[in-house]
């Protein structure tokens, strides 16, 4: 289980353009990452959350702050999916789960009254030195770009 203060697992996944990432890159450039997990490609609840990153990027961008989503999607879907809303920012595939499930973002849902195992709406803040900063549980997406702002500022 990840808590505040362990160093954030590393990973190499592609975007939607089929480049690689890794965490190492952005720490490189002495940058603040924040990782979002999300469900699913082209949802209500992931395209809001896409969008208010999309929209606030700049400003994110102009407190330090790298933004990586992270679905088990796959890169041909976040394609349409970055496509479709003019997304600004890397969003990139686990389909094998690895880099999800190192930072617990997988595990036990309800959906209209359903149990499954699924993506959680999830994000990690890491910091400049590799650590994790804050650890965002059931994100509000329509609310979540404002209270990232806050915390890194």
């Amino acid at each position: 289980m990840l808590k505040i203060g362990d160093t954030a697992p590393s990973f190499k996944l592609k975007d939607q353009n089929g480049i690689e990432h890794t965490l190492d890159q952005y720490l490189d450039q002495k940058k603040k990452v924040l990782i979002y997990f999300y469900p699913k490609d082209d949802t209500p609840g992931c395209t809001t959350e896409a969008c208010s990153f999309r929209d606030g990027l700049k400003d994110l961008e102009s407190l330090g702050l790298a933004v990586l989503g992270i679905s088990k999607d796959s890169v041909a879907s976040h394609k349409k999916f970055a496509e479709k809303y003019k997304l600004n920012f890397p969003i990139l595939s686990d389909e094998g789960l690895e880099m999800i499930n190192s930072y617990d973002a997988y595990g036990p849902k309800k959906f209209m009254g359903r149990e499954y195992d699924g993506v959680s709406r999830k994000s990690v803040l890491v910091n400049r030195e590799g650590h994790i900063e804050k650890i965002y549980e059931e994100v509000k997406p329509e609310e979540h770009v404002d209270e990232v702002k806050e915390d890194v500022k």
